[in-house]
């Protein structure tokens, strides 16, 4: 018997709860009153509990009336979700949406626009990876994440389209107690090559054999940035990092920042989206990278 109590009758409940008579309940749901009067009846009867008290000239819920209305409450926000998230499924909106982020991309930019992504899609999951060079356009190929966020990786696939996001300032530190911070002036590669340089390693092979930013044949390969972080700051080696990473220790004296005479690249590094051609993100994930922009737009002012 309460198999057959249906989503109808519940709002009927609610409404005659809520407008305090069935005539007022009629009119909000735009029924007649007799209607709204026997499908209340119907649901006592199946539930086999009275719901209201109609001795007076309103009904008055019963105790158990009261105590069922906050279910029924329930179900009917349940169901309002079930045909929301249906509804959007059917136009396009991801059931869940995966991230993978490049280590160096700004961690505050990105709770940014996260945080205004749970309130614009409160019920979509994200699932957020961190990975670093061509792990994160391995991932992308891979189909294992609806997009990606990479640095300027010089290796071109025709399958994969690319929205620039922001640029990021990265600079070459070393502790202050490091040797190479008592050196004046612009440091010389031959200086370099002295000194241990800590690298960022790549965990995929995209790019086997190939180095970014390496002056030193002496190195020190981490694949975790706060790991390379506290490195640096033991005056293990040198070498690069976000500038919003650092920019405390730098401020503090705890870094301090190396001018490299042959630096060929400038200091600025530009951070993208990256996705698949034939699968480009659904309504989320093309809100998310829209929001990511206009942060980036904004940052520094």
């Amino acid at each position: 018997m309460l198999d057959g109590v249906s989503l109808d009758q519940l709002r009927t409940f609610i409404a005659a709860a809520d407008e305090g008579s069935f005539s007022a309940a009629g009119r909000r749901l735009g029924r007649a009153q007799s209607v709204v009067s026997q499908t209340l009846a119907n649901l006592e009867g199946q539930l086999g509990v009275r719901l209201f008290e109609r001795k007076g000239r309103y009904p008055q819920l019963t105790a158990e009336g009261k105590a069922l209305l906050s279910e029924a409450r329930s179900v009917a926000a349940s169901m309002d979700l079930f045909k929301a998230r249906a509804r959007g499924f059917a136009g396009g909106l991801e059931p869940e949406l995966s991230v993978i982020v490049n280590v160096l991309f700004p961690t505050e930019t990105l709770t940014r626009a996260v945080v205004d992504f749970q309130a614009e899609f409160p019920d979509t999951p994200l699932r957020i990876a961190v990975e670093g060079l061509g792990a994160v356009i391995d991932s992308v190929l891979g189909r294992h994440c609806s997009f990606g966020i990479r640095g300027p990786l010089a290796i071109g696939h025709p399958e994969l389209a690319s929205e620039t996001l922001l640029d990021i300032r990265y600079v070459m530190v070393a502790s202050s107690r490091h040797p190479l911070a008592a050196h004046r002036g612009a440091i010389p590669t031959k200086e370099l090559s002295r000194h241990v340089q800590l690298v960022l390693s790549d965990r995929s092979r995209m790019t086997e054999g190939r180095d970014f930013r390496v002056f030193s044949q002496k190195t020190w390969r981490l694949s975790d940035l706060g790991v390379k972080h506290a490195f640096l700051r033991a005056g293990l080696g040198w070498g690069g990092m976000p500038f919003d990473f650092v920019a405390a220790d730098l401020a503090n004296g705890a870094l301090v920042q190396l001018d490299l005479a042959e630096m060929i690249v400038g200091s600025e590094m530009a951070m993208s989206a990256v996705y698949r051609k034939d699968s480009p993100p659904g309504p989320a994930g093309r809100w998310l990278i829209e929001r990511l922009q206009r942060i980036g737009e904004t940052r520094g002012d």
